[in-house]
């Protein structure tokens, strides 16, 4: 099967699922809307690499949807090292910036949902990426003009996987939490939806 073909069914699939009485649809970025976590995975182990510490870039995987700093006291569990997270954070979305975000390409049934949608219902994003990087992403993808409301990193007390940055999604587009369906690729983000008591989709499991 060709790739437009797969995701064509992956579309219509994803459409099947969100049938329902909502007024609002959250989507993740990185994973879920972009097709970056590669590039994402590159800077982690390329960032750890310029400092001598060489990791897998399985973690990334494991803590997909983490807050950059908490994915970071991961490895430092994991790898005995002692990285500044917020250091960390900064050189690691500074070389994403300036090297891999223009290369980013959609993960089009994703976003063509997103924008078959984007006059229906509410739209926003809610990701753990910085609001400068998640911005871009969202440029780059030509869907910057179709976002309601954005939830970034920090913009919370508690990121995923606390329901907290979908809750302030909810309550910046006037609806409750279960008027919202989530979109999502990660453990942490579906957790975070849970405790919100919003429905969810793992956009990762339709095949």
């Amino acid at each position: 099967m060709n790739t437009g073909n797969f995701d064509k069914l992956r579309y219509e699939a994803l459409c099947e699922l969100a049938k329902g009485d909502y007024k609002a649809f959250l989507y993740d970025c990185d994973g879920t809307l972009a097709d970056n976590m590669l590039a994402h995975k590159e800077t982690y182990v390329k960032v750890a690499a310029n400092a001598g510490v060489t990791i897998l870039p399985e973690i990334i995987d494991e803590f997909a949807g983490l807050p950059i700093p908490a994915v970071v006291e991961e490895i430092n569990k994991r790898y005995n090292s002692s990285f500044n997270p917020t250091e960390f954070e900064s050189l690691k979305s500074n070389l994403f910036y300036n090297e891999f975000i223009e290369k980013t390409e959609p993960i089009h049934f994703v976003v063509d949902h997103l924008k078959a949608n984007a006059v229906k219902y509410m739209i926003g994003v809610v990701s753990g990426g910085s609001r400068k990087m998640i911005q871009k992403t969202l440029e780059v993808l030509r869907i910057d003009g179709l976002v309601d409301v954005m939830v970034c990193a920090g913009e919370t007390p508690h990121g995923k996987p606390y329901p907290d940055p979908f809750l302030l999604a909810a309550e910046k587009l006037g609806v409750e939490p279960s008027d919202c369906l989530v979109f999502e690729d990660g453990d942490a983000g579906v957790k975070a939806a849970k405790a919100a008591g919003m429905k969810w989709i793992r956009i990762d499991k339709i095949v």
